[in-house]
């Protein structure tokens, strides 16, 4: 009961606004000239609700007095649906827009950012439909970044869009017309025109204005570089006449993508060529905060003040000796708490007893508890691709925490499987996150190693202790298949860890059989158990400090049957 009251109150609430803005009696969703739908325009009213009330996340500030100007700046999104995706902006459809995630290079408690953009919207019906609540919310101060125009082609009068501009920068160049949608006399203006509008508002209202050049699409060129939009020219030369700050996204993201393997190029989309993933969005995001603050135009200088997080995270390593760097990363199995003699500990952690330090950097960044995706969607993988250099070597070892539940509170889960695969999930919390197959992470991880010049190891997962029919458990029909296929498909060099482990485990202790009688074959594998417990601690799955010095030797086994590069930098013995 008091659920649908509330529900009618925002309905409610919604149209109130949708009314005030016009936007009632909208057609359903088409497909543009980009042949792209839209998932917005059928649901403005939703969408309304979900975008913060312009200025309504402005604070006071502290001891800021009863007189004017104690109010924290606002900084303002104008864009489209590469800005804000999706009816409600989170992600259930698979697609983002960056604007979801430039909050977190600004300090909050100096500065607000409202993502104030809208899947569908052009220059022109951004500036008629949705900026007037947007200017009358300005105060002296604020920022507004504009970064629009992928929906500014199409017809201009036309029944369900009626958004497009005339190409180019013309100031007296204009179409009259009859608008289908707003039912009556329209004048369109060019795409520069509608820029100068945005600029000359917000100035009058004592505020900055930024003007962004847009994301970059999933298109290449005759020259296989990503496409650079024409509108790039157009607000750059707008910016330039009018003193504007301008900050060339499309240029930035575009060089990120140039940089990247065709196949991870394309993952920074999703559903289709212009919208973004989450990687994609994530990317356009700090591109935008990098131009911000890398600017050399002194009128930013206020704005970078407010700024966070900017500089990426990466390992500190001393790379004075010239010495090339290799990279564990995995679960608690390489790395644990790694301190007490009688404790867990991951095998990395021993890593100085096989490789000789005086030739090579030793860099332990597995993290315990993590799964594939759990190390790459909290940054920890980001941190080791922004650490690498030409020439140092990654070792990739996961898969005990990947195989949980994919939805609940630690989102861990992956699909399992190697073959390239994924599906937008709905969360326990509420939330939604495009899951990728165990393969695919493994392959991303690949593919951002040698885009660096860097060698990556892929490392099968550490054997538990556990002895059905009485040998050593060995999953090589799921985790040890999916590891195969990977290395068939990307040619990655790999060490079967787990399989060379478990030998050594069956070598000291497997027997040939098991006894008949179902009691004396559990006591048995009881007993196989507890001999092999010196080399793990705790359960089946963690090891001793003896049991990760196994581990460390039998990954220095492997480099040298594999005849790896990796091994002219083992101890000689």
């Amino acid at each position: 009961m008091i659920k649908n009251l509330y529900l009618t109150i925002m309905l409610f609430a919604a149209a109130t606004v949708v009314d005030a803005q016009g936007f009632d009696n909208l057609p359903d969703p088409i497909e543009d000239v980009n042949k792209v739908v839209d998932n917005t325009p059928d649901s403005i009213a939703k969408a309304l609700t979900a975008r913060p009330a312009p200025g309504s996340t402005r604070r006071a500030l502290p001891n800021s007095g009863e007189a004017g100007g104690g109010y924290s700046p606002v900084l303002f999104l104008v864009g489209n649906s590469t800005m804000r995706n999706g009816t409600l902006g989170n992600g259930n459809n698979g697609q983002w827009g960056w604007g979801y995630f430039f909050q977190q290079y600004f300090d909050a408690n100096m500065i607000s950012v409202e993502n104030q953009a809208l899947g569908g919207m052009s220059t022109r019906t951004f500036y008629t439909d949705l900026w007037p609540t947007i200017r009358q919310a300005l105060k002296k101060g604020d920022w507004v970044v504009v970064s629009i125009g992928h929906n500014d082609n199409g017809e201009f009068f036309d029944q369900r869009r009626a958004r497009a501009v005339i190409p180019g920068v013309d100031m007296d160049t204009c179409y009259i017309g009859f608008n289908q949608r707003t039912q009556r006399q329209d004048t369109v203006y060019s795409y520069g025109h509608y820029l100068r509008c945005y600029i000359k508002d917000i100035r009058a209202a004592g505020a900055n204005p930024i003007l962004m050049s847009l994301t970059p699409r999933d298109a290449y060129d005759e020259k296989g570089r990503i496409v650079r939009k024409p509108q790039t020219e157009w607000a750059a030369y707008i910016a330039a006449v009018d003193g504007v700050p301008f900050v060339d996204l499309n240029e930035i993201s575009g060089q990120k993508l140039d940089r990247m393997s065709p196949w991870k190029e394309k993952y920074h989309f999703f559903g289709d060529h212009i919208h973004t993933s989450k990687f994609g969005a994530e990317m356009n995001a700090r591109s935008a905060a990098e131009g911000i603050f890398y600017s050399q135009n002194p009128q930013l200088e206020p704005l970078k003040a407010m700024m966070q997080n900017v500089t990426p995270h990466s390992w500190k390593v001393d790379r004075s000796n010239g010495k090339p760097v290799v990279f564990f990363t995995g679960d608690s199995t390489v790395r644990n708490k790694d301190r007490d003699e009688d404790g867990m500990w991951g095998w990395a952690s021993q890593a100085q007893t096989v490789f000789d330090e005086t030739k090579i950097n030793l860099v332990n960044a597995a993290h315990a508890g993590r799964s594939t995706r759990t190390f790459i969607n909290e940054g920890k993988w980001e941190a080791v691709y922004n650490s690498l250099q030409p020439g140092d070597f990654v070792t990739i070892e996961f898969g005990h925490n990947d195989i949980c539940p994919i939805t609940d509170q630690k989102a861990r889960g992956v699909i399992p499987g190697a073959r390239d695969t994924c599906h937008v999930y709905q969360m326990d919390d509420g939330s939604y996150q495009v899951v990728y197959s165990f393969g695919w992470y493994l392959k991303k991880m690949i593919d951002d190693v040698r885009e660096k010049g860097a060698t990556p190891i892929l490392v099968s997962l550490t054997p538990r202790n556990e002895w059905p029919g009485g040998k050593i458990e060995r999953r090589d029909d799921s985790y040890g298949k999916w590891f195969r296929e990977v290395v068939e498909e990307t040619g990655v060099e790999f060490i079967d860890l787990h399989n060379l482990s478990a030998d050594f485990l069956d070598k000291k202790f497997a027997v040939k059989s098991l006894p008949a009688d179902k009691e004396k074959a559990k006591a048995k594998i009881g007993e196989l158990k507890k001999k092999a417990g010196k080399y793990f601690k705790q359960d089946h799955t963690h090891s001793s400090k003896l049991g990760a010095q196994m581990n460390a030797q039998n990954f220095a086994r492997g480099l040298k049957q594999a005849k790896s590069e990796l091994a002219k930098y083992l101890k000689k013995k």
